[in-house]
């Protein structure tokens, strides 16, 4: 069985979804695949992982009905990130009073995103999406693109989106190719109760090799995020929640009090991705199938959402413009807007964090001189401000 369509959308995450009611209303028929069950999409379960959501990405989530149905427990408001290296005396402070603002951004769990974006999508329509089902090869036909389902269907569409992960076959199928950084690290994320307020502050320490970073969640909790070296993230996981919670409590010298595990702690590989390419003949890469950035300065999530709002605001201009949703122009003018949003944070990113991850003298002179030079200069903590708080 064959079935035709405008747009088909690879991958039913965040990303794909958003980039789905994105187009809705646009009259272009839509099919969206994805590999997990329904349930799951319906019904996401915790997976630990906090998401820093800034003043865009919250505008672009509002505009799609999904910010008002994610819950007010599920919300909790970052108002200040301040960066440490081990025992150094300079503390990097962003302030989202330095601009004037209520906050820097919201943080939210993951699966509160997934199930809010969810209900917004079936709440909505505008496409077709086929569950279970896993996307195979993928070839060119005249006018599109055909793609082969594991249930024997064959979907063709004008124009292909992959939404399915940093680790894209689909990428590799258009021949893509793809920069990859495997840092030999792991993440461990596991919420935490705490007896000291937050103060609706995130913390970003770098202690001798391991990583702490403390996410503020609605009341005295927040997300614990430890990142050592893999070799060493086994064996933390194996001693269980309180094992995790006594390394952080002790690196943070008592910052937050007693630690006090609430939810079980996650374990995430660090691979960052960036394709050389984000779009190919009728074929076009958004989300961490573009870009998959470390999460040290939580950008990800963030411009996941900015890659589906771009490409959708190209496709959406094409229907108006009575043109070709997939013409070459357009999809290189995506590719080159979100590669000028994307290109100098993704290596700044990289550099950061393989710079807090040596431990030789040489890179610790750097990280205190950085800090050092960082704390003496406002305008660069407002840059960095301003960029958070900035909406549409």
């Amino acid at each position: 069985m064959t079935m035709s369509c405008d747009v088909m959308i690879v991958g039913a995450g965040p990303v794909g979804l958003a980039f789905a009611r994105s187009l809705a209303g646009s009259g272009l028929e839509i099919v969206i695949v994805e590999q997990a069950e329904q349930d799951a999409l319906k019904n996401p379960a915790p997976d630990g992982r906090a998401i820093a959501l800034n003043h865009r990405s919250m505008a672009i989530l509002e505009r799609l009905d999904v910010a008002e149905r994610i819950a007010p427990d599920h919300r909790s408001f970052l108002r200040k990130a301040e960066v440490l290296d081990g025992a150094s005396p300079f503390t990097l402070v962003f302030d989202a009073a330095a601009r004037n603002a209520d906050t820097l951004g919201w943080l939210v769990p993951n699966h509160a995103i997934r199930r809010a974006l969810y209900d917004s999508f079936v709440h909505h329509g505008g496409a077709r999406l086929l569950t279970g089902v896993k996307a195979g090869a993928a070839r060119r036909v005249p006018g599109g693109m055909a793609v082969s389902l594991s249930d024997g269907r064959v979907v063709e569409a004008r124009l292909l989106v992959a939404a399915d992960t940093r680790f894209s076959a689909l990428r590799r199928q258009m021949g893509i190719s793809a920069f990859m950084h495997d840092f030999g690290r792991s993440m461990i994320v596991c919420d935490m109760a705490h007896e000291a307020e937050h103060g609706d502050t995130a913390l970003e320490g770098f202690f001798h090799g391991v990583t702490i970073a403390t996410l503020p969640l609605t009341g005295r909790r927040s997300s614990i995020v430890v990142t050592l070296p893999s070799h060493e993230a086994d064996p933390l996981m194996a001693g269980g929640p309180d094992a995790i919670a006594a390394m952080a409590e002790r690196e943070l010298r008592g910052r937050l009090g007693r630690l006090t595990p609430v939810a079980p702690p996650h374990l995430y590989p660090l691979v960052a991705v960036y394709a050389h390419a984000f779009h190919a003949e009728r074929f076009a890469l958004i989300g961490d199938a573009a870009v998959g950035m470390h999460p040290v300065t939580a950008h990800g999530f963030n411009f996941g959402l900015v890659s589906q709002h771009l490409l959708a605001g190209e496709v959406c201009k094409a229907v108006q413009d009575n043109e070709d949703i997939a013409a070459p122009q357009r999809l290189a003018r995506y590719a080159r807007a979100h590669r000028l949003e994307t290109f100098p944070l993704f290596h700044a990113t990289n550099g950061i964090a393989s710079l807090y991850a040596n431990e030789t003298a040489p890179a610790r002179f750097l990280r205190t001189a950085g800090l050092r030079l960082a704390h003496a200069l406002p305008p660069v903590r407002d840059l960095v401000v301003a960029r958070l708080t900035a909406g549409m």
